[in-house]
């Protein structure tokens, strides 16, 4: 005989351990728990209830609800009860080993006895230390979540491993011999005054420790220097722990541990679990699998890419704003990347918001910039470009903008697993590019690189000249011109590329990377970034006088808060448009300080094909670098930066003094309608019709698409040989050229009268 519920007769019936019933006469039943109350209404059933403890069994339940209740009548509201997961149906010996209710309760929400059973029978758990750990107190932890701990790997389940520090290198043996076996092990670190749970490492599925150690790594970049002059060996801080917090620690690993047995699966057993003891807050971590890790993934899938041809499709724009257009919103990329942001897992270890100066200024800030490669404590706070950082319109833009650079610099920084070609430019022919076109040396600044270099900021140090014998390694990139591969030095396209020789004369930097929602978003704005230093750099070195921007012809309210928000701080703004022979719209904002001799000027470029946006971007990028002159005290003292460029430039340059910073008294101010722009609807179009320019000027497209596996997020390097770095790069060609075209000029600058300060953004 089996009750409506399907259960044999016999079995003890009862409400679940993790309800308590509530009988209100005549009205019906609450069912009390953790998560909230169950009313099961009507008379019969607040009549039935008191009798569902768990000690009577169907026939019992039948003869003592009699002579209130039909038998029909108690058997079709106990199966209503077990259809909607309040009943238990257990066996007199199951009543009999759940004397303690208030497991029995906590089981009942994991997965019932089933799962309890699971958790504490065999095969079990062992317990596995690495380093100078004490398991004591962890075992004891796993005893009192009724664990079974064994000590032979062949009884146990699962192994639980317990350090002090996640990137102890021994663990990356363990890994290895833990995948080869096929076991699963939770690694945990009790100590400190934040506590680690987790991952559950799982051989054939998720990431695995080198995965974890991956990221790792990359948030203790500040260790490098002190690990390699130890060896590469374990940097461990002293060990902060209470008795309680360590039992904080154990407790949850274990805890961790008899779910995992039991076949409790959540997400975060995937991650990183992390308890602040000072705080009292947790969090989760997610960590995902890298796709090419060297231990777990294929090594090949970067250098595969490298392979490819380059190549770009049509792509709607979903988003035509002042801030930008692109083909998905701040939103949509937040929501699809914001993981990558985590002090643990993380690519970025967080972003956070500039408190100084107003809100509208929407400066955000990711972390050490890449771009400059290893930290060294005589580079901190030498650059305004020390952190990678974020602008926009909105506070959203502006954190997106942050996520987005912060996540290109990851991506364009080497690896290892990048594609390579070994040789020396003589040796490989036509294949290879030689790098002077795109890094636009003078013979004369390499005659005098020493001097130079002995106070020049690391962004203007003069390299090597090229020696074209080198043997070096060398990266195929996509000539969109040519339709075909060319090589150039992997160490001009990588940051910290492995070939220091190559280092040495062809370093890389970020001029041309983007990151972007798709492929054309990223190229489009990478070429933008091209011709907009471009141009500031045929301005900037000419000291040319360019035309003024009207800025209320725009007619753009955030534009004219822009403008307040820096008078409120003494401050004037205005724009020049430094728009080259290109056609595109590009202009450059400044602001300068009016109640003091000091000026702290400081200024922010934009291009775009619209010049609404380019207005835009010139502005956001200005206000990205007013806090490094907000705090200065009367005294001359309080700049973020020590670049003694920097420096020398907000103390002594006056609009007055400077008189390419003002705008040209010759030329109108320029409008909306002085500029030649059709809006289009796709992203495609906007990235042709660039290509187009460029290309009928004589230079060459070129790109390199740096977009990891396991990031996922689209970045591309844009490479067009010829186009001038707003930086010092003084070799004959545009830069002397351009201004005399378009009748800036009457004949070139000499190489002497070129402006001697260099541009520090």
């Amino acid at each position: 005989m089996t009750t409506s519920g399907g259960h044999a007769e016999g079995a003890l019936i009862g409400f679940k351990p993790h309800l308590r019933p509530e009988v209100v006469p005549g009205d019906g039943v609450y069912l009390v728990s953790e998560h909230g109350v169950t009313a099961v209404p009507g008379a019969p059933m607040a009549a039935l209830a008191p009798l569902l403890d768990g000690t009577r069994d169907l026939r019992t339940l039948l003869r003592e609800a009699a002579p209130q209740m039909q038998p029909s009548q108690v058997g079709h509201m106990i199966g209503q009860l077990t259809r909607s997961g309040l009943l238990d149906h257990r066996r007199p010996d199951e009543h009999d080993a759940d004397a303690d209710g208030a497991a029995a309760a906590y089981w009942e929400t994991v997965g019932g006895p089933e799962a309890r059973r699971a958790a504490t029978g065999h095969p079990a758990l062992r317990v596995v230390s690495v380093g100078d750990v004490e398991t004591a107190v962890l075992r004891a932890s796993c005893h009192d979540a009724g664990i079974t701990v064994v000590d032979e790997p062949g009884e146990a389940a699962l192994d639980l491993v317990v350090c002090e520090d996640y990137l102890d290198p021994r663990l990356g043996a363990l890994s290895s011999a833990r995948r080869a076996e096929g076991r699963a092990w939770l690694l945990a670190k009790p100590y400190g005054t934040t506590v680690w749970v987790g991952p559950v490492f799982r051989p054939g599925g998720g990431a695995c420790w080198h995965c974890l150690a991956h990221r790792l790594r990359g948030h203790r970049a500040a260790e490098s220097p002190v690990r390699r002059a130890l060896g590469d060996g374990l940097l461990l801080p002293p060990r902060a722990a209470l008795p309680v917090t360590v039992g904080l620690g154990t407790g949850l690993a274990a805890l961790e541990c008899a779910k995992w047995l039991a076949g409790h699966r959540h997400e975060a057993q995937d991650g990183v679990v992390t308890f602040d003891t000072l705080t009292l807050t947790t969090r989760t971590h997610p960590l995902d699998r890298r796709p090419q890790c060297p231990a777990c993934g294929d090594t090949s899938l970067t250098a595969a890419v490298a392979d490819r041809p380059v190549v770009f499709v049509s792509r709607a724009k979903s988003v035509s704003s002042g801030g930008g257009h692109r083909a998905l919103s701040a939103q949509s990329v937040l929501d699809r990347y914001g993981r990558l942001v985590s002090p643990v897992t993380g690519v970025i270890k967080e972003i956070r918001r500039d408190e100084r100066g107003p809100a509208l200024l929407n400066v955000y800030r990711a972390g050490h910039n890449l771009a400059l490669g290893p930290r060294r404590l005589s580079e901190l706070r030498s650059s305004l470009r020390q952190e990678s950082a974020g602008k926009g319109r909105t506070a959203l833009e502006a954190r997106v903008s942050a996520l987005c650079e912060g996540l290109e610099r990851v991506s364009g920084t080497w690896q290892g697993d990048e594609k390579r070609v070994r040789g020396s430019l003589r040796s490989l022919g036509e294949r290879a590019m030689a790098p002077g076109g795109v890094q636009l040396w003078h013979d004369r600044q390499f005659a005098g690189r020493d001097a130079w270099n002995a106070a020049a900021h690391p962004f203007h140090f003069v390299p090597e000249p090229f020696d074209d014998d080198a043997v070096l390694d060398w990266t195929p990139v996509w000539s969109l011109t040519r339709q075909r591969q060319v090589l150039l030095p992997s160490s001009l396209l990588y940051y910290n590329a492995a070939d220091r020789t190559a280092r040495r004369m062809a370093p890389a930097d970020s001029n041309g990377c983007a990151a972007g929602g798709t492929p054309e978003d990223a190229a489009l704005q990478g070429l933008l970034e091209l011709v907009e230093r471009d141009a500031v750099a045929l301005w900037w070195y000419n000291r040319t006088r360019q035309p003024a921007v009207n800025l209320t012809a725009f007619a753009d309210p955030w534009v004219t808060e822009v403008q307040e928000a820096h008078a409120a701080l003494r401050r004037e703004v205005w724009v020049l448009d430094l728009t080259s022979d290109l056609g595109v719209p590009v202009m450059a904002a400044l602001s300068r300080r009016t109640d003091r001799a000091a000026e702290d000027i400081v200024f922010g470029f934009g291009a775009h094909p619209d010049p609404r946006v380019a207005l835009s971007r010139s502005l956001s990028e200005m206000n990205q670098l007013l806090p490094a002159v907000l705090d200065v005290r009367p005294d001359g003292t309080g700049y973020e930066c020590s670049d003694p460029v920097a420096l020398d430039w907000w103390r002594t340059a006056t609009r007055d003094g400077r008189p390419y910073l003002a705008a040209s008294p010759a030329a109108g101010a320029r409008t909306p309608a002085d500029y030649a722009y059709r809006p289009t609807n796709d992203l495609l179009e906007d990235l042709t019709e660039l290509r187009r320019r460029l290309e009928e000027r004589g230079l060459e497209v070129l790109a390199l698409d740096q977009t990891r596996p396991d990031l996922k997020l689209p970045v591309i390097r844009m490479i067009v040989p010829g186009l001038r770095h707003f930086w010092p790069r003084f070799a004959p060609g545009r830069l002397y050229d351009v201004p005399v075209t378009l009748g800036r000029l009457t004949s070139p600058t000499p190489y002497d009268a070129l402006n001697p300060v260099p541009l520090f953004v």
